[in-house]
């Protein structure tokens, strides 16, 4: 892996921030997992030609590459992971004249989603607001195709730009909704790192998307999503179930249930939280068993929206 890291950097110098048996806690809201073989953190002009030379050299070494944004959405086994840590929270900044259109922002992956929509309102562009206050990059939040408050990034989202990691090669593909679903986007089935994405807004008043951005922050932080380490809903809501997955937990009891560090918040029956030492089995197995308890009681089966690494 050094001397993939260091051929890349020869063809394509860049600042880059590499670390050995990085711990992985340091890296995820959760604040739990192992250490990674090799964390790699590039940022610059040569971003983009320097990840794709790196990408193509490790899988050439069958060498694993994960891609880090936030780590806002996932647990990271107490084992680490295996292979190169890709972090692209470095690839950051807005291009706002993208297709000659001033009501499109166009956001580099590793940007938060704080950040854009601090972009968009200083623009004077609405419909990013919901966004206000989650964690996490755009690169997680076109993958995950985050949502709240009944909208999502497929709403607004127009054309993404994709690195293949098998291929290596890049492309920008139009956005089919009908191929994005509740926190799911066709990006969950490519092995891809997401480079930029482009949104289609609309004008509006710069003093009232500011309100609505605080509106939403501030509710969050009513709600308790920064009290603890967390990874915000731990289950997907299915309208099937007929009432929000929180409140099928908090009818059962299970607000304040904890299986070593890990709890369901006391404040909210859809948040896992670490009480401070947990550790990715601990959730997991939290997790496994308050889906087994949801079952036996009503038969619907939770779908985990955390993911697992």
């Amino acid at each position: 892996m050094k001397k993939i890291i260091e051929k890349c950097l020869n063809m394509y110098p860049c600042e880059v921030d590499v670390r050995y048996d990085e711990v992985m806690s340091l890296h995820t809201t959760f604040k739990v997992g192992g250490s990674a073989d090799c964390y790699v953190k590039p940022s610059g002009d040569n971003f983009t030609s320097y990840c794709t030379e790196l990408i193509k050299n490790a899988y050439a070494d069958e060498t694993p590459v994960f891609i880090l944004g936030g780590g806002a959405n996932i647990v990271v086994s107490d084992d680490g992971i295996r292979g190169i840590v890709l972090d692209v929270t470095d690839w950051k900044g807005v291009i706002t004249d993208g297709d000659n259109n001033k009501n499109q922002l166009i956001f580099k992956s590793g940007t938060t989603m704080d950040e854009a929509c601090e972009y968009a309102a200083e623009a004077g562009l609405t419909g990013l607001e919901f966004l206000a206050g989650m964690p996490g990059t755009i690169g997680g939040a076109v993958y995950m195709n985050a949502r709240c408050y009944g909208k999502e990034i497929a709403d607004v989202l127009s054309k993404v730009e994709t690195l293949n990691l098998k291929s290596s090669v890049s492309s920008v593909s139009s956005v089919v909704k009908k191929e994005f679903a509740y926190k799911i986007s066709p990006f969950q089935k490519m092995d891809c790192l997401i480079l930029k994405a482009a949104f289609n807004l609309q004008p509006g008043n710069k003093e009232q998307i500011y309100q609505e951005i605080e509106k939403n922050r501030q509710d969050r932080k009513e709600k308790g999503h920064y009290l603890y380490p967390c990874a915000g809903s731990a289950f997907k809501n299915n309208r099937d179930f007929g009432k929000p997955t929180g409140q099928i937990i908090d009818e059962l009891g299970l607000k304040g249930f904890s299986i070593g560090g890990a709890q369901i918040a006391p404040f909210h029956g859809n948040i896992v939280i670490n009480t401070g030492n947990a550790t990715a089995k601990d959730i997991r197995s939290l997790m496994d068993e308050v889906a087994a308890k949801v079952k036996t009681a009503t038969g619907f089966e939770l779908e985990p929206e955390i993911i697992f690494v």
